[in-house]
């Protein structure tokens, strides 16, 4: 960031996009493709005390969760939901050694009768070569499987894939902010803020500001913490929607106690200057240590906490420690 004088004070680093560090999508990572919600999603169990397996997982009791799993599959040879279970819990090592091939395994055979959760597992571990080969192509064979059946995660990850170009082709925009709308429609919020980007952007789409703040709007409401900072910004700037200096402010903090860097380093500089919020030097300098400690210098701001008093610093320094010892 450069030094923004005092005379001068615009916050001009809020009007940078993020859209250098974040215009990329990333694919989402395997930990969290399979979560417990979606597991539960599966086939309602038909005799009491069926979902015992579910239960026990999501209260972290992972070694009864396996044997209850077990206990499903034995009642049940064809029992999808147990099988994409047992194999998340092979995969990330929950009570029992980490093995990705045995993950694999399982998730295959749920993903052998279209459960789409594992086939939208064992896709994540093509496309990241788990426990598998690696394999885009059947990767996105995979996530198009899991994309029919509506699994909103399936579409961002092909909007990934599109914008990739896996198949040795140019990067296709167009496509990505189809399978991004998709994902977006069906409540995922990686893909609404993949979305709001483009059209910010006009990237596949038509540039339209007013769009992009009402997706990447809608991906801070779901706490997309990308999403957050940069509606935010679009907030602070009134740009594709109405400026708003106090709810970005709000935003600002709400990613900053994410303890995200970028975040902190505005906040930071909101709180520095009192603009959406009350000037609060001391407050301001806890979250520009934080930030700068995490990797985000700001000459700016180095100078006002030179300038504090002996007290001023004192203060500070608590305000880091009980926010680091929360």
């Amino acid at each position: 960031m450069r030094a923004i004088r005092p005379a001068i004070l615009a916050l001009a680093a809020l009007t940078l996009s993020l859209a250098a560090a974040q215009a990329q999508p990333s694919p989402k990572g395997f930990g969290a493709t399979l979560s417990t919600p979606s597991l539960s999603a599966g086939p309602a169990p038909s005799a009491e005390g069926r979902d015992a397996a579910f239960a026990a997982y999501q209260r972290g009791y992972y070694v009864t969760a396996y044997k209850e799993a077990l206990k499903r599959l034995d009642a049940d040879k064809t029992d999808a939901p147990a099988m994409a279970l047992i194999g998340q819990i092979h995969a990330d090592g929950l009570s029992i050694r980490q093995d990705e091939a045995e993950a694999a395994r399982w998730f295959r055979l749920a993903a052998d009768r279209d459960y789409a959760p594992a086939i939208f597992a064992l896709a994540v571990m093509y496309l990241d070569g788990r426990g598998v080969p690696k394999d885009k192509a059947e990767a996105k064979r995979l996530f198009e499987r899991a994309a029919d059946q509506d699994v909103a995660g399936a579409n961002y990850n092909l909007g990934v894939m599109a914008i990739e170009s896996t198949d040795g082709g140019p990067p296709d925009f167009a496509k990505a902010a189809q399978f991004f709308r998709k994902g977006a429609e069906a409540g995922d919020a990686d893909s609404a803020y993949s979305l709001g980007l483009l059209y910010r952007e006009g990237r596949g789409v038509e540039k339209d500001l007013a769009e992009a703040a009402r997706w990447i709007g809608r991906a801070a409401d779901e706490r997309n913490v990308a999403g957050e900072i940069d509606y935010a910004i679009m907030l602070f700037n009134g740009e594709g929607v109405e400026k708003n200096e106090p709810a970005a402010a709000k935003l600002f903090l709400r990613a900053a106690n994410r303890d995200n860097p970028a975040a902190q380093n505005r906040i930071a500089r909101i709180l520095a200057a009192g603009r959406g919020m009350p000037k609060n030097i001391v407050e301001a300098m806890k979250w520009h240590i934080l930030a700068r400690a995490a990797g985000v210098p700001d000459p700016w701001l180095e100078d006002q906490l030179v300038a504090l008093t002996p007290d001023q610093r004192t203060r500070v320094d608590e305000a880091v420690r009980r926010y680091l010892g929360r």
